[in-house]
């Protein structure tokens, strides 16, 4: 499935819809060019699930927690651009919290996809046309998500 998204603003509603799906033990794996769009749909996905910010890019920081302000799963949110191989995000330990949490990976591919069976993979491309439109394809793994439905506004 691919969506369009036209505006900053409209990725951020994009991850609160998209956060209405999931649950804790999803893994979310991003990829995207250096200002695709990554961290304002977590950011969008931190405020559909209500977690404790700000969201920002955990880029020199490698992992951020944002627990729940409503009862809900913590969003683990990583950053493994900087991370040299599996090795390193191994030793984030992030399995211990992958089955609770719901984890986002920006730069995760090729990296994350051993952190769980079931994940969704999401690639950001920005679109053809002049304005800040952008690509978000979505290709669910595993019988988690199947059945995935269209997220789009």
């Amino acid at each position: 499935m691919t969506v369009t998204v036209p505006t900053a603003e409209d990725m951020r509603e994009f991850g609160v819809r998209l956060a209405g799906l999931l649950r804790p033990g999803d893994l979310l794996v991003m990829t995207g060019h250096l200002g695709a769009g990554k961290t304002t749909l977590t950011q969008g996905i931190g405020e559909g699930l209500k977690v404790r910010g700000p969201i920002t890019s955990p880029t020199f920081v490698i992992a951020r927690v944002h627990p729940s302000l409503a009862g809900g799963p913590p969003l683990v949110h990583v950053d493994a651009y900087r991370l040299g191989g599996f090795a390193e995000l191994d030793d984030l330990d992030l399995d211990a919290s992958v089955e609770e949490s719901v984890t986002v990976v920006e730069w995760g591919e090729g990296l994350a996809e051993g952190l769980a069976e079931d994940r969704l993979e999401l690639t950001i491309a920005r679109g053809n046309g002049p304005g800040e439109d952008r690509e978000v394809r979505l290709v669910g793994v595993g019988p988690r998500w199947s059945d995935l439905e269209p997220v789009a506004g």
